[in-house]
């Protein structure tokens, strides 16, 4: 079953603590996503909320699809009129995963891969996550990961002391090939990470049992 799609407005404004500013950015998605300056593959937005012992169908199926954008121009119409990373709700989880594959471990696009995860302060998450957000897009991390592994999303998990943000690849196994960790350090010199590791999909307990 496919995530449930947003209304309108580019989001559920009801899970945010503050609305979607929606008309504009969604009228300068049709006008920009076929034209513009294209990004080297489509990216999607996706938000949702964590809910303890919930199956991957129902993860599934309480995924909220904002947009997906094709074009630097159509990028910066939905990340400017979303709230940012900062004004979420604890709990809260946004997902910018490449193409239109699902934000979810289980996925046959994502499961032999994982995430590289970063902890960081309440008051560097807003940067943090555009800096990773822009580096995904840009493709900058393509020059450090292995030859046949690439960057499939990233992701800003809202919690109540500090926040999580992810970086996903597709292929566990090159992980000690990869330096996508300095390179992030590279893109924010002055941040002070409060911790980071890698996790693959399939070491985590909940795999297939959420």
């Amino acid at each position: 079953m496919a995530a449930a799609e947003c209304g309108a407005d580019g989001t559920s404004a009801d899970l945010l603590k503050t609305p979607v500013s929606s008309d504009e950015a969604v009228g300068a998605n049709e006008r920009d996503n076929n034209s513009g300056d294209p990004l080297q593959t489509p990216w999607t937005f996706w938000l949702d909320k964590a809910i303890p012992g919930t199956t991957t169908e129902e993860y599934k199926n309480n995924l909220q699809k904002i947009y997906t954008v094709n074009t630097i121009q159509t990028f910066w119409a939905v990340f400017n009129n979303i709230p940012n990373a900062g004004a979420m709700q604890v709990k809260y989880s946004y997902h910018l995963m490449r193409d239109n594959r699902y934000p979810l471990w289980e996925d046959k696009l994502n499961q032999k891969g994982g995430t590289w995860r970063l902890k960081c302060h309440k008051y560097d998450t807003e940067r943090v996550w555009k800096e990773v957000v822009l580096a995904a897009i840009g493709e900058q991390f393509a020059d450090h990961l292995a030859q046949d592994d690439e960057i499939c999303g990233v992701t800003v998990s809202i919690r109540d002391r500090e926040d999580l943000i992810q970086i996903w690849n597709i292929n566990a196994d090159l992980v000690s090939k990869a330096t996508v960790l300095p390179k992030v350090h590279s893109l924010m010199p002055n941040v002070n990470f409060l911790g980071e590791f890698y996790k693959s999909h399939k070491s985590h307990h909940a795999y297939n049992r959420r």
